[in-house]
């Protein structure tokens, strides 16, 4: 018998200071069984930091990455369908990384794990000719205090402040200080 899905319910708080940005989003997760906590956590930071402040450009919703491998985590279609905004987490094959820039306006890697600098150095001269892409790496020990943030039922308050990004639920607070390593 395969394992199901466990679904986790997310009242998200933005405040992008930096951008001046605000948004409330109410979201229904389903994480893979093989899914960290952890991972499941970074995809609700990128969706927080990067959902639009309206729905003018389509919304951005969670991809079925970890069912359909050519899916990407998050994806934002404009009302016509075209894609604008493809979102991968971990680190995905520079193949991967040159077809998702070719079809859509942005693409946005969030790289975390012990292994996030080799794998970067490893595709960044053949991304070099790539201008839609941002990757960012997330300092592990900090993804790892996202994970204890995981809970059925979450109520998220992510604020992006001076750079950092800071993560809260139930007076608990992790900060997260991202690293640009392109395009950002």
């Amino acid at each position: 018998m395969a394992l199901k899905a466990i679904i986790h319910k997310a009242a998200l708080n933005v405040s992008d200071l930096d951008n001046n940005l605000y948004g409330d989003h109410t979201l229904t997760v389903a994480r893979h069984p093989s899914e960290t906590e952890e991972r499941m956590m970074v995809r609700l930071l990128a969706f927080a930091l990067n959902a639009p402040p309206d729905n003018d450009q389509g919304t951005l919703e969670f991809g079925k990455d970890m069912w359909e491998p050519d899916e990407p985590a998050l994806c934002q279609r404009d009302l016509t369908g075209l894609t604008v905004h493809e979102i991968e987490l971990g680190q995905p094959e520079e193949k991967r990384l040159v077809r998702a820039c070719g079809r859509s306006r942005r693409v946005t890697v969030f790289t975390y794990g012990s292994t996030a600098e080799a794998w970067w150095a490893s595709v960044a001269e053949k991304l070099s000719r790539v201008r839609n892409l941002r990757v960012w790496m997330l300092p592990p020990a900090q993804v790892a205090e996202l994970g204890p943030l995981a809970d059925k039922s979450m109520d998220l308050q992510v604020t992006v402040q001076d750079g950092a990004w800071f993560v809260g639920q139930g007076g608990k607070t992790v900060e997260i200080n991202p690293v640009p390593l392109f395009g950002a």
